[in-house]
């Protein structure tokens, strides 16, 4: 008797015991989100010099401070021949030297650091415009996530001007004045001649004959 009394302690204390345990198992748990995708992307990721950057960062914090920190590197070597360059597509253009003008003033250097506040949503959008060329590395941090993020793109000298159109659809140029006044004017005294010549044979005749 006493031996059943225990046993049915044990069995009520055990189930005393894992009720918590069940009951915390059976509430719903939050659920779980993947963690955001972070990214830096350049809309064209070769320009010319005097061209602009335009960086476009998403997945960090809803208006969080952005800092992006700038490496540059020279271009290869090994690039295409003289008087052109290539871009990233491949295609080549060709380059022309640019002339140094005593006196001016030389541009301030582009900055190696600096920050950007993502909107709501954790997106951002920058224009970096370069002062040399070379390849541009940034990196784009958060200050509060710690999220972080990078693309390169490549700054080429200058673009070389446009060559100019030819005129008149490929034909030489008219030079000079019309000529078209003068062949008339011609024409009208060859014609006045004519008639004088033919009025003065026949008057001929008349007093011959």
């Amino acid at each position: 008797m006493r031996l059943s009394r225990i046993i049915m302690a044990l069995t009520v204390g055990l189930a005393v015991a894992a009720a918590p345990t069940a009951a915390g198992a059976a509430q719903p748990q939050p659920p779980v989100y993947p963690p955001p995708v972070v990214s830096l992307t350049l809309d064209d990721p070769t320009i010319f010099l005097g061209e602009t950057f335009t960086l476009r960062g998403t997945g960090f914090g809803p208006n969080e401070t952005v800092s992006i920190d700038v490496a540059i590197s020279a271009l290869p070597v090994a690039a295409p021949a003289e008087g052109s360059a290539r871009r990233s597509d491949g295609s080549t253009v060709a380059m022309t030297a640019v002339a140094y003008t005593p006196g001016r003033a030389a541009p301030q250097p582009a900055p190696t650091h600096f920050t950007v506040q993502a909107d709501a949503n954790g997106n951002f959008t920058v224009t970096y415009r370069p002062t040399r060329t070379g390849r541009y590395t940034f990196t784009a941090t958060g200050q509060t996530t710690g999220r972080t993020a990078s693309t390169t793109g490549t700054v080429l000298p200058k673009r070389p001007p446009h060559p100019p159109r030819p005129t008149h659809h490929g034909h030489l140029p008219v030079t000079g004045g019309s000529i078209g006044t003068p062949l008339k004017l011609g024409g009208g005294l060859a014609g006045a001649g004519a008639v004088l010549l033919l009025a003065s044979l026949a008057w001929r005749r008349r007093r011959l004959g």
